[in-house]
This record gives C-alpha cells, structure tokens and sequence, in this order.
C-alpha cells in the first residue's frame, strides 16, 4: 500500500498540471495521511507532501483563471477545464491559441466585394446593428459597389475608391439604450477615480460596423472610455499564411451617423496566424463634450515593410499586485522593436489597455541579445489578463 500510495502521489502531481491531477491526489494524499498515521515513515510524509502539492496546484490554476467566482464564459469556446489550462499557460508567455483553432468564430457576414490592386476581398461585421440595419446595410453596399471594369482600372493603377467600409451606418436607435455608464458616476462616494478597487466603466456594447481583409478574424471588440479618451479595441487574428502589414482608420459617429473623430493605427508586420490589437483613440477634448453613439473601423493590409522578428523574440508578463511587468528578450543579433497589448478585464468587460513598448536604448528599440522590461498599472480593478504583441527589426531607428 506504501508503494501505491508514493505512485498515486507523483501521478497525480503531474496530471495536476493539467488540473485534472487533483482527483488522484485527494486520492494519494487521504491514503498516504491514514498511513503514515499507523507507521510513520518518511516515504510516506514524502507521498503526503507530492500528493498535497497536487491538490494546491490545480486550486492555483483555477484561481488564476476564474477568480474566487464560480467558472464563467469567457467568449473562447472553451470549456472550464481547457479555458484554465489556455489562460495559466498563456499568461506564462506559452501558445496556445492550437486550443482556439477548431473554434468556430462567429462574425457576421453580408457582402463581398474584390478591392484594390492585390484583389482583397473585404467583408464586412457589426455590433449592435438590426437585422433591418443589416439589410438596408446590403443595399448600400449593392448599389454603390464598383463595377468589374471600374475593379479592374482600379487594379491597374493601384488604387481603389472604395476602401472596405461604408459610408452610411444604420442601426435600432430604441434598441440600442444607454451606451455609456459615466465613470463619474461609479462609487460616488469613494475617494478619487482610479484604483485597483475601482469598477471600470461598461461600454463594450456600443454599436460598431466595418470592414476587414479575407482572412482576417475579429476575435474581440471592445470600447472603453476613461476622462481622457474613447478608445475602441480590436482583436483581430491574420489567419492567412503570409505576413501582412495592417493600417485601421477608425471613425467616430453621433446618433445621426455624422463623423465626429477619426483615429488612425498601423501594426507593422503581422506573421501567418498571430493576433494583434488595434486601439483607436478619440480624444475627448477633440470631442467637445460629445460622446460618440457607434463607431466604424476599415481595415486594410499591404505587403510588410519591416522584418517580422517576432520567433526571435521571446515576451512575457507578470501580475506584481496591481501593476503589470511585461518582459522582452531580444535572442537576435539585431536591435528589435517590441509593440505590446495588455488588455484588462473585470470578467468579461474590458476595463483597461495599455500599450506597451519594452526598450533599453534612447531609440525605443531593444539591444541584440538583451532583455528590457516596461510596467503598467490599469486604472480599474481586474481579475485577468491578455497579452499581445509584434517584434520586428529595427532598421534606422
């Protein structure tokens, strides 16, 4: 029974890591204690102690994922157990986005149209829009799509008129309700506005609309608003096999679809298969007081200028209490630039994004084979992370 007791141990401990360990450790740990209760050797304290690391491992995991809540959708398609093993890894700088990829993503679909001189085809998504919205929406983009000999002098000269995106956006005004929960208006009686008890505001239901390349995945979209900025997020993934470089131009709109801001964004080399973050922001002072009631994005892509160097270099993130520790080692023999995303959540509402860029040379690059760290601290309270980044080489910085 010693012998059994000591093989359940070690088995459990290692299956602990992928959480389901923690059945043959309570197992183990039960046996080992009512053992070593009636002889009181060390082999068996050992199997006590490799079967109680077993149970307190999987307990970590999941309150790294979950929280002291009970297991909730996080919009991944996963369920509980591979939605623990695919953040704790994650945040440990590991891919494992191979857990995503039999996951359908559901993105709404009405109109193709090939654009430009590389022949792209757009389609197009939204949030929020009405089923009536989306028809008018086909409508417009039916009747003042390009013909194929106006597709093919655009080819031609390398331009194009239309650009992915519509110029009208219709949605459900009584459907839509209130967009933004001011965060003046969060714990009132609290003392200031930021804080790591601080709820964020909750705008991630305001309407949106646009446009993005074939082969190109919208994972997440959010909006979050803080006493500076209106910034839509997206997660966007590069499902092809070639390397692109992405430019967005965002565009914010009152409730009669009249533009009130635009932001521009490029993310310079994006590798086949990796995800990345576009921010907009839309300065409230640029605003004037006004809140945008929807927003509207257009995504297009162009061969990358720079060189993707993002297998060479390895980043990751750490939790120091509030603040985020993001680390980039450079294992090339050439200086690299690191853009990076943290995105911050309050279960499944973005709270914070910060944009981080890791350096330790004045031209914001990162040394051949050296390491840099940047911190972060989010304005509002959290309970998980998401990292993204994009490495490339930096030439004549």
């Amino acid at each position: 029974m010693v012998v059994v007791a000591i093989v359940l141990s070690i088995v459990g401990l290692l299956t602990a890591f992928l959480v389901v360990g923690i059945l043959p450790s309570i197992i183990a740990f039960c046996l080992s204690l009512t053992l070593f209760l009636k002889e009181k050797t060390i082999n068996l304290a050992r199997a006590a102690a490799i079967s109680l690391a077993g149970i307190i491992l999987p307990l970590v995991m999941y309150f790294n994922s979950y929280g002291l809540s009970l297991p909730y959708d996080k919009n991944t398609g996963l369920n509980t157990l591979s939605q623990i093993i695919y953040d704790n890894y994650s945040n440990l700088g590991l891919d494992m986005s191979f857990l995503l990829d039999d996951i359908d993503i559901e993105t709404v679909e009405f109109e193709k149209k090939n654009i430009g001189a590389d022949g792209d085809e757009i389609y197009y998504v939204s949030k929020g829009a009405s089923v009536e919205s989306l028809s008018e929406a086909i409508e417009v983009v039916s009747d003042t799509a390009p013909s194929e000999e106006e597709n093919e002098d655009a080819a031609a000269d390398g331009s194009s008129e239309r650009k992915g995106i519509l110029n009208e956006v219709f949605f459900d005004e009584d459907a839509q309700g209130s967009i933004f929960e001011s965060i003046d208006s969060l714990d009132v009686d609290s003392e200031g506005d930021y804080g790591a008890q601080k709820k964020g505001a909750s705008d991630d239901d305001i309407p949106s609309y646009g446009g993005l390349p074939m082969g190109t995945i919208l994972l997440g979209q959010y909006f979050r608003e803080d006493d500076h900025n209106c910034n839509p997020i997206l997660v966007l993934q590069n499902k092809t096999d070639k390397a692109y470089r992405y430019e967005c131009k965002f565009i914010a709109r009152d409730a009669e679809g009249e533009e009130i801001a635009q932001s521009e964004k490029t993310v310079e080399v994006v590798k086949a298969d990796a995800k990345f973050v576009f921010e907009g922001r839309f300065d409230k002072a640029d605003l004037e007081g006004q809140l945008p009631d929807m927003y509207e994005f257009s995504v297009t892509r162009r061969s990358p200028y720079e060189t993707d160097m993002s297998d060479e270099v390895v980043v990751s993130s750490m939790l120091d209490g509030s603040m985020t520790i993001l680390t980039a080692n450079n294992t090339s023999d050439k200086r690299v630039k690191v853009d990076a995303y943290v995105l911050y959540f309050d279960k499944e509402e973005l709270v914070d994004c910060i944009w981080m860029i890791p350096q330790n040379t004045g031209e914001v690059c990162i040394d051949p084979g050296s390491t840099a760290s940047i911190k972060g601290i989010p304005y509002y309270r959290f309970d998980r992370t998401e990292t993204y980044y994009t490495a490339y080489e930096a030439v004549g910085e």
